[in-house]
């Protein structure tokens, strides 16, 4: 059989390519071989093929999608006789939440701070108040680069919407969602704006999805349930392929990620895949 760099070279050279700015660990030919290594022969080319279904965003594409659909939606709030000066930003300050990097990537791409838009801190909740307060009417943009199940904007938005005064239409500004975040959303009166929609039949491993023979698919899957029973598809089994060049979302599966610690390493790890530094 070929070694892999040689049986696999134009998939090598197109993954390092497309990866080429992602940030938790840099994808090079080394790092595609130590990891397709792992897998049997037989499983290596549909492993491949999978790899190269991922939804890469990188970091220029990022910018212009949140750039792009913000200017969108300060023109349809223009049309609505809402000014700028009334827009308030927030971001959802969590542990490990990219939401105040996604916003002053925005806020300085776009001068927000020329246009006299507010931004607050989701923290900041005498802030919200306030500002609400006295504007009464508005729109109020949330922030940030990617909602898998949506569970955790929705428990912080729903904290927020107790400090909302006045008439304040809500938007959910992302560079990427999946349909599972829509229907929570929605519940609360929230509109996504984003640069695409996620759905199920545009994930390989998901039920929803035909784009691999179910053989090979059943395949994949048992990997990935071999390297973590319990998580082996991403968090509650979104099986989600959008990646992101600061990081991979917890929905994506470990077959791609590898587990915690490395012992099984991934391709495109989260930073808290990967095993602390030794100094």
């Amino acid at each position: 059989m070929l070694p892999n760099f040689i049986r696999f070279l134009p998939h090598f050279l197109y993954a390092a390519f497309l990866f080429r700015d992602y940030s938790p660990q840099k994808v090079t030919f080394s790092s595609l071989n130590r990891w397709l290594n792992q897998f049997e022969e037989t499983d290596r080319s549909t492993i491949m093929r999978f790899l190269l279904n991922v939804n890469y965003l990188s970091e220029n594409k990022t910018r212009s999608i949140l750039v792009d659909q913000n200017e969108i939606l300060l023109s349809h709030l223009k049309q609505a006789d809402i000014p700028e000066e009334n827009v308030i930003y927030v971001q959802i300050h969590d542990p490990g939440s990219s939401s105040p990097v996604m916003l002053n990537m925005v806020r300085d791409a776009s001068r927000l701070e020329r246009r006299r838009c507010s931004f607050i801190d989701s923290k900041d909740v005498r802030k919200l108040y306030d500002r609400t307060k006295e504007l009464e009417k508005g729109g109020i943009i949330y922030v940030d680069d990617f909602a898998g199940t949506g569970t955790q904007f929705c428990e912080v938005r729903d904290f927020l919407a107790e400090f909302i005064v006045g008439n304040f239409a809500e938007y959910f500004l992302v560079a990427s969602i999946c349909e599972e975040a829509l229907y929570k959303l929605g519940e609360r009166g929230v509109e996504a704006v984003s640069g695409g929609i996620h759905s199920k039949v545009d994930r390989p491993l998901h039920p929803n999805c035909t784009l691999l023979d179910p053989k090979k698919k059943g395949r994949l899957r048992d990997i990935c349930k071999e390297i973590d029973k319990a998580g082996g598809l991403g968090y509650k089994s979104l099986a989600s392929m959008v990646v992101l060049y600061r990081n991979a979302p917890n929905t994506v599966p470990v077959l791609l990620r590898g587990n915690v610690g490395q012992d099984v390493v991934g391709v495109l790890p989260r930073t808290t895949d990967l095993p602390p530094f030794i100094t």
